[in-house]
């Protein structure tokens, strides 16, 4: 494996503590796929270290005012404080032609930030939303299939240039929609009942968002072709600096 002073600085998104998600997990995906792994906490924004790609994680509601609405009362936690900080990344990303990769809420956050909108919960809790386990504590994912336009930068990295399904977890449940995609935002993967599970922006050299949780252990194998494009983009991002 390459040395830390060769592989591509990777800050990762870290604000409160989910059940059922741990930081750990992406950084241990990050450096696997060869980066290096770097905490950018919440409670230090004020310091955000050098960095060569950015991860959005996953994690609380986002606060409906971010995009112009009332906060409905299924909205239960909030933080604008992350919400602000971490528009202010994406947008420093995109400036500075940095790749970004967005997971979970760090997709809807992508979209909110673009100009879109959020549907702030789904009704029906199968097959998107979350569950307690058995044993009252542990987390379960939903599951479900999504749909991978083709010809879309998912597409191609996935290596299924003619699109098809692709079997994912889910822990959501406030949810981009067809309908509100922000401008410019390409639209990569859907599920059936109009959930958009990924987006493209085509506006940087690579900016790619996922719905679903890559990082986990039970999506092992999965998604290792998208931790390495992304930190190939991010080699390339040092290069070219």
């Amino acid at each position: 494996m390459a040395s830390n002073a060769s592989r591509p600085r990777i800050l990762i998104t870290r604000a409160e503590e989910v059940p059922g998600q741990r930081w750990d997990d992406y950084a241990e995906s990050v450096a696997n796929a060869g980066g290096e792994p770097i905490e950018g906490a919440l409670d230090a924004a004020h310091e955000t270290p050098e960095h060569d790609g950015l991860l959005l994680t996953g994690g609380i509601d986002i606060d409906p005012a971010c995009y112009g609405e009332s906060r409905s009362e299924r909205v239960l936690e909030v933080d604008m404080r992350r919400d602000q900080w971490e528009t202010e990344l994406i947008n420093a990303a995109r400036l500075a032609g940095r790749p970004l990769f967005a997971i979970c809420r760090g997709h809807q956050m992508l979209n909110v930030a673009r100009g879109g909108t959020l549907l702030q919960h789904l009704d029906e809790r199968e097959p998107h939303r979350a569950r307690r386990s058995p044993d009252g504590e542990s987390i379960d994912s939903g599951w479900h299939d999504v749909d991978i336009l083709p010809g879309t930068r998912l597409a191609a990295i996935l290596d299924r240039a003619d699109g098809g399904t692709m079997r994912v977890n889910s822990l959501h449940h406030q949810a981009v929609t067809t309908d509100r995609v922000a401008p410019k935002l390409t639209v990569a993967a859907t599920t059936r009942d109009g959930v958009v599970e990924s987006l493209v922006d085509a506006r940087q050299p690579w900016a790619v968002s996922v719905q679903w949780h890559p990082e986990m252990e039970e999506m092992a194998g999965q998604c290792d072709a998208l931790w390495a494009a992304f930190i190939e983009a991010s080699a390339v991002a040092v290069a070219q600096a």
